[in-house]
């Protein structure tokens, strides 16, 4: 008998509502907007009512649909963007819009925090020692982590201070909504950087890490693995979203970890490319490491006793949706009839009709500065090198090749840091639907792409996965079988030099530019 699945993942766009098998089959799912709130200063913050509302009326949609299973569901499993910070009441009411994981307006707060009287790149070689050593990193700073956006909470909002219990990333608020369970997993409570993370099956706060972060321990939830039943789904939540009280929920896990159990790449060292909003490049490990000054570690991972190579680019698909919604449809008088439903299979065919290398023109895709492989939030985006002949086919090509060309930047640093090249790398998310962008990859880093079945569900076919393995319905190594590669695509050699000329060109842009950037928005990024 079946045993059905509720997964629920989180974007930064909005939620996605799916219904999965334990073993990781996809049976429907439904999306629901949200709003990105941006401000001056390098705010970026969202309403967690919002995304409760919206799963509530995605879940409904599916119900409407008749794709609610007779049977009920055996579990619901949570993941979700990750690095943000939900200040609570102790009633685990939202007391101010979250902060997510864009946000670097604690960037002055993280500096005081890691620096000292000595300084390495900008950290005291004492407290970064220290950090290394329990947890697997160190605080970004760019201020982008929930240590840095609790100090800056603090410091703006003191009116919340008294009133704030608890800090909660955004998938353990949404567990907080579902059971009346305040608690975060081992995975997604890395990025206050107070936790133990030596031995995996018991992550722990560490006393001198928080006085380290000056953050109170009655700050931090209870600590739990990802694949622990946290609770059960609340009469209050169940009405809600028309669903039976009682279902067993999991903690589940941030997208980052999710996507790498979706993406089908399980065993050591078996990579994968994520291409939503953001990106990352990643792979299990059994062994502990970090790069602080290329941000890079391995952190704890929800599959049982094993660690995840962590990295992050701050905008890829996100560069995809700015040429559609501020460029190409930005809904003014040159924005024609408004942006169609195939808007993306247009990007795909356009790009697709000019040469590769788009006839010189290069993109670089820094709309939120960078984080991997170097800490950077004054960094911006560019189109370079644009001359007359150059057309908006060009334009269009070269924004995908530029996200292509800061994979393959990326790609470097963290083969350098495993100490070996990926035979592969499984590409998941929203732009793994397209073959174009897969080739393009596959060309820019001379790597094989295999893209995989539904590839946008990949981070709740990852929560599905983890909700198998705590119901006992699958095995570890049974999840990379239950992933399916449905093209290959290899390095094509003709596409070579052109794309090593142009990956050169990228490289000298950032390092000719950044100081320039670093005047022009050191004190408004």
């Amino acid at each position: 008998m079946t045993d059905y699945v509720l997964t629920i993942d989180l974007g930064t766009s909005g939620p996605k509502v799916a219904v999965f098998s334990a073993q990781g089959e996809y049976f429907d799912g439904q999306f629901e907007p949200v709003e990105l709130l941006l401000f001056e200063g390098g705010g970026a913050e969202q309403r967690p009512g919002d995304w409760w509302s919206a799963i509530v009326a995605a879940t409904k949609r599916l119900a409407e649909r008749g794709s609610i299973p007779d049977k009920g569901f055996s579990a619901v499993s949570v993941t979700s963007q990750w690095s943000g910070t939900v200040p609570v009441d102790s009633n685990g009411e939202p007391l101010a819009n979250a902060v997510i994981w864009m946000d670097s307006r604690g960037a002055e707060d993280i500096a005081k925090i890691a620096g000292g009287r000595l300084s390495i790149q900008g950290y005291d070689p004492f407290k970064l020692r220290k950090w290394v050593a329990l947890t697997g990193g160190a605080p970004s700073l760019s201020g982008k982590d929930p240590i840095a956006h609790i100090h800056f909470l603090r410091r703006t909002r003191p009116d919340l201070n008294s009133a704030t219990a608890m800090y909660l990333e955004p998938k353990d608020w949404l567990n907080l909504k579902l059971t009346g369970q305040a608690v975060a997993t081992y995975d997604s409570a890395v990025m206050t950087w107070v936790t133990d993370n030596r031995d995996l099956s018991n992550v722990t706060y560490d006393d001198g890490l928080l006085e380290m972060a000056r953050l109170k321990r009655e700050w931090m939830p209870e600590l739990v693995a990802a694949t622990s039943v946290i609770g059960s789904v609340t009469p209050e939540a169940a009405t809600e979203l028309g669903i039976a009280a009682g279902v067993p929920v999991i903690g589940g896990t941030p997208d980052v970890q999710s996507a790498a159990v979706g993406s089908g790449a399980i065993k050591d060292y078996e990579g994968h490319l994520y291409l939503g909003t953001s990106s990352w490049i990643s792979c299990h490990t059994s062994t502990k490491k970090t790069d602080v000054l290329k941000g890079i570690a391995c952190l704890p991972s929800p599959l049982p006793g094993r660690y995840f190579v962590a990295n992050e680019q701050e905008t890829a698909g996100a560069c995809l949706n700015w040429l559609r919604d501020q460029v190409v449809y930005p809904g003014d008088r040159f924005g024609g009839d408004g942006c169609p439903e195939d808007v993306f299979d247009r990007v795909n065919e356009v790009a697709g009709s000019t040469e590769p290398g788009s006839r010189g023109v290069i993109f670089t895709p820094w709309l939120n500065g960078e984080r991997t492989p170097v800490d950077d939030h004054t960094i911006r985006a560019g189109w370079h090198n644009i001359s007359l002949r150059n057309n908006r086919a060009d334009l269009v090509r070269s924004v995908m090749e530029g996200v292509a060309f800061n994979s393959k930047w990326l790609l470097d640093a963290v083969e350098k840091f495993n100490g070996q090249q990926f035979p592969y790398l499984n590409v998941v998310g929203g732009g793994g639907v397209s073959s174009l962008w897969a080739q393009i990859h596959a060309d820019v880093t001379g790597r094989r792409i295999r893209r995989v079945k539904d590839p946008i569900q990949a981070n709740a076919r990852g929560a599905a996965l983890l909700a198998g393995l705590a119901l006992g319905a699958i095995r570890v190594e049974d999840m990379a079988d239950m992933v399916e590669v449905v093209e290959v695509c290899d390095p094509n050699p003709a596409n070579a030099a052109i794309y090593e000329k142009h990956y050169a060109a990228f490289g000298s842009i950032y390092k000719k530019n950044r100081g320039i950037h670093r005047k022009l928005n050191g004190s408004s990024a």
